[in-house]
């Protein structure tokens, strides 16, 4: 008897895209990446990887199987021109938006979630974004360069404005980047432990997640780019999603996993199951 796996696409993702609700689709893309590059090889290492999960969350008690999933592969761009592939995903995202679904992106490297906070701030206003990670991502520039992972948190405000951007679990950037967000962001350092808090302020209007999965611990999560030590750990890392259930979820992307930095595949195991858990905060 053979398997019927489809490693092409991640685990549970079953529907055809007219009838989704919520649509995966891969930007593997590590075109700025400052340190060690390799992110554009994560969508597919999530995609195989993710049949060594179940469907079922017994975090959220939410299983993939009830709701309607389409991952629709990876988005086409040119590699070598910063612009046009930020341009492509803007314009995946944009049609999955228009066609009133929900797009869940995994990454890539962390400048791939700017198109996409442009593509669904058209549609929603009044978006607001929580975002965890390491790194503040808040220079204006990084070695002359606007557009890079490292500036991607401050280009998202540039889109949204002030009071709506929460970063939680920074540990990581310059001086002058914790300095510029005390007017402009909410920003906890170190731990996510004044979330459930702040979500009393986001519980009635749309929100953007983003995650930079180098804010686990390196012990947790060596697979990624620029390692920085002094991270959460898995446990508060899912305690922390399961405290988002029920938010007005209308976006999300999973990013900075390079999984040939762990040969053990541990790495890409956590970055499937962070995967699962948004994908059902997204759906539910």
């Amino acid at each position: 008897m053979f398997n019927t796996y489809k490693t092409d696409r991640f685990i549970g993702f079953e529907s055809d895209y007219e009838n989704s609700d919520v649509v995966l689709l891969g930007a593997p893309f590590d075109g700025t990446v400052s340190y060690r590059p390799g992110t554009r090889f994560a969508p597919m290492a999530v995609r195989t990887e993710s049949y060594g999960l179940e469907t079922y969350s017994p975090y959220l008690d939410l299983d993939l199987e009830d709701y309607k999933l389409s991952d629709i592969g990876d988005v086409e761009f040119p590699f070598g021109n910063k612009e046009a592939t930020l341009s492509a995903i803007k314009s995946e995202i944009s049609k999955v938006v228009a066609d009133g679904k929900k797009p869940l992106m995994v990454g890539g490297e962390h400048l791939v979630t700017l198109p996409a906070v442009e593509a669904l701030y058209e549609k929603y206003p009044d978006l607001h974004i929580i975002h965890f990670d390491a790194h503040t991502d808040l220079r204006e520039d990084y070695m002359g360069e606007v557009l890079s992972h490292a500036t991607v948190l401050r280009r998202a405000w540039d889109v949204v404005g002030d009071g709506r951007i929460y970063q939680f679990g920074i540990r990581s950037g310059m001086k002058e980047e914790f300095e510029w967000a005390k007017s402009h962001t909410y920003l906890e350092k170190f731990s996510t432990s004044t979330l459930a808090s702040k979500l009393e302020e986001l519980k009635d209007v749309p929100v953007y997640l983003t995650i930079d999965l180098d804010v686990l611990d390196p012990s947790v999560f060596p697979g990624t780019g620029t390692p920085e030590p002094g991270g959460i750990d898995m446990k508060e890392m899912l305690a922390a999603l399961v405290s988002m259930k029920g938010i007005n979820f209308v976006g999300a992307d999973v990013v900075e996993l390079s999984p040939h930095y762990d040969a053990s595949g541990a790495s890409t195991a956590v970055a499937c199951k962070v995967v699962r858990e948004v994908t059902l905060l997204l759906a539910e």
